[in-house]
């Protein structure tokens, strides 16, 4: 029997799952990180260990006990891991490619026309500033411009941003499936952490993030570079690509404090 009659074949497949374990556990032990829930499952690992070292010396009783205690075992870590559990779910939720296949037609349509009308502007250079309004509301702001009430649409939101409209100044806001304003005024923001570059639109984008919950889309008049802003921070230059699931990520539920959305701040 050589050396090699030992050596075990590792097919492609099991460097897979490997990996996948090893990323699952990392999410695990970063969702854990810092709780109770360690000490848990550092105490579930040390029955395990007790376990595995009774039946290897065959002891009769406490392999009894230990097996009464195996057939409740799945039940109670489900119930002791509930809230890490629940968070691993929701930090799948928003997972990119999980939510692209769990888009319903309406919404891939919806997001389909905005950046539609995005892209659009950005080539023509039409300056634009998109407001989605989510847990807090923006009727303060709604009601300081002309009130719409009409479908999201490509064609609508260029017209509005289009430089003879008398409604392309301010900001169109839009809540769930309509757009409910154009013309708004938005607070101004004053951070020192914004470029002296930036015009104010982009400083309109960033005002509104401050005070609210809001995710807010820039098109730049001078070179048609698309920005995001979120809590308060703004991030420039976004490809399409990027925007789309920036807009379905700001359309979903709020889940997780809406962490994932809050894009790096600019210098």
């Amino acid at each position: 029997m050589t050396l090699f009659d030992w050596v075990i074949p590792i097919r492609v497949v099991d460097l897979i799952e490997i990996g996948l374990v090893a990323y699952v556990l990392y999410k695990l032990y970063q969702l854990m990180r810092g709780t109770i829930a360690v000490q848990i499952f550092a105490g579930i690992i040390a029955l395990y260990i007790v376990q595995v070292l009774v039946t290897a010396a065959d002891m009769t009783i406490l392999k009894a006990l230990f097996s009464s205690i195996s057939e409740v075992f799945v039940l109670a870590v489900i119930i002791l891991f509930q809230p890490e559990i629940r968070r691993l779910l929701l930090l799948l939720g928003l997972n990119p490619l999980v939510r692209r296949f769990m888009r319903s037609p309406a919404q891939q349509v919806r997001i389909e026309e905005i950046v539609l009308a995005v892209q659009d502007m950005s080539t023509r250079k039409i300056g634009a500033l998109i407001a989605f309004e989510r847990s807090i509301g923006l009727r303060s702001y709604i009601e300081t411009g002309a009130q719409l009430g009409a479908q999201i649409s490509r064609d609508l939101l260029v017209t509005i941003f289009y430089s003879q409209n008398p409604l392309h100044d301010g900001a169109v806001i839009i809540r769930d499936t309509q757009i409910e304003a154009a013309r708004c005024i938005l607070p101004i923001s004053t951070s020192m952490r914004l470029s002296s570059k930036l015009g104010l639109r982009h400083r309109a984008a960033v005002g509104l993030t401050e005070l609210t919950d809001a995710f807010v889309i820039v098109v730049s008049e001078e070179t048609g570079k698309i920005s995001i802003a979120s809590n308060g921070v703004l991030k420039s230059d976004i490809s399409l690509s990027l925007l789309d699931e920036y807009i379905l990520e700001a359309l979903a539920p709020s889940l997780a404090g809406n962490a994932s959305t809050n894009p790096p701040a600019t210098a």
